[in-house]
Formats: structure tokens, C-alpha cells, sequence
């Protein structure tokens, strides 16, 4: 994996943290340095640590399963890209909350976090270089949720459902693309 798809990737999953994150500027109205930090800090520190543990998860079946992983990466990656895309246009709306409390940012972090566990399966079947892989999407992630406060506080909701959206698509194209890959080989 090349590090255009990688950063692709890292937007991908990194969307709905960010999505989060605009609630939480909306809840904060104002946002200041410390907020942005303390969520970019928990949803990047959370998108960094998952893959980890898919990986080494992952890494434990890779031999046994190494004809189909193509298809296991895809079928990931294109499961989780739908479920993004089907929350993103589902009418429900959940209420804004400014807490950063360990608690529920914990909660929020974990949550956000899930699909990138299930990526980091795949990136042990895809025999990717972990270690920059994974600070580059917690990076990538801490970046986007830091803005995404900022951008909730300027603009409200109206683009939480585009983020989420855009980071299914974009999902759901990687694993297509790594799939057409291997079948051309």
C-alpha cells in the first residue's frame, strides 16, 4: 500500500471522528485550542491504536488464509464503507454533547473507532508496514477531528452527514481497488 492509499485510507477512516467532532464544536459553540486538542488527542490516539490490534490479530491467520485475502480486505473494508454510508443517510439526528469527560469521550472514541480495528485485520493480510501505517492515520485523524470542532463551532451540522458519506465512499472504493488488484494479478 502506497502512501496516496494509505492517506486515502486515513481520510476514509477517519470521517466519522470528524463527523463527531463538528457535533461537539456545534455542542461547544465556541471552540478553543484545548477542546480541539483534547478530542483530536482521543480520536487519534483510538484510530492509531485499533489497526494496531487488528493487526496483530490479523497477523495470527494472514498463512492460512492468504488466497483469500484480497476478498477478506475487500469484504471489510466495503462492509464498513456501507455502514458509514448508510448512517450518513438515515434521518436519525443525535443530540450534541460538549462533554469531554474521560467517560464519554472513551465511549465516543471507541465507537469511531471500530471500523479501523477491522482494518488493521486486513493490513496484516495485505502485509503493510504497520507502525508508519498506523501513525499516519492517527495523525490524519487528529488533524480532522481537531478541525472537525473547529468547524462545528463555525458551521454547525449541515456537513456531518457529507463527512460521514464521503469517508463510506471512499472506503468502500479502496477495498474495490484492492480486490481489482489482486484479481489482475
Amino acid at each position: 500500500m502506497g502512501i496516496v492509499e494509505l492517506f486515502i485510507l486515513a481520510v476514509g477512516l477517519s470521517m466519522d471522528a470528524f463527523a463527531v467532532a463538528v457535533c461537539k464544536g456545534l455542542a461547544m459553540r465556541e471552540s478553543k485550542p484545548k477542546s480541539m486538542v483534547v478530542v483530536g488527542a482521543w480520536f487519534g490516539g483510538f484510530q492509531a491504536l485499533m489497526p494496531l490490534v487488528g493487526f496483530a490479530v490479523g497477523v495470527q491467520f494472514s498463512e492460512a488464509i492468504q488466497a483469500v485475502d484480497h476478498w477478506l480486505a475487500f469484504l471489510l473494508l466495503a462492509a464498513i464503507g456501507g455502514s458509514m454510508i448508510k448512517e450518513a443517510l438515515s434521518k436519525d439526528d443525535e443530540p450534541a454533547d460538549a462533554s469531554l469527560a474521560p467517560k464519554a469521550m472513551l465511549l465516543l472514541a471507541l465507537a469511531t473507532s471500530i471500523d479501523a480495528l477491522a482494518v488493521g485485520v486486513s493490513f496484516a493480510f495485505l502485509n503493510v508496514d504497520i507502525v508508519p501505517a498506523v501513525l499516519f492515520i492517527g495523525v490524519t485523524t487528529f488533524c480532522l477531528s481537531a478541525a472537525g470542532v473547529k468547524v462545528g463551532s463555525i458551521f454547525g451540522s449541515k456537513y456531518k452527514s457529507r463527512a460521514e458519506l464521503l469517508g463510506g465512499c471512499i472506503l468502500v472504493l479502496l477495498g474495490t481497488k484492492i480486490l481489482i488488484e489482486h484479481l489482475m494479478q
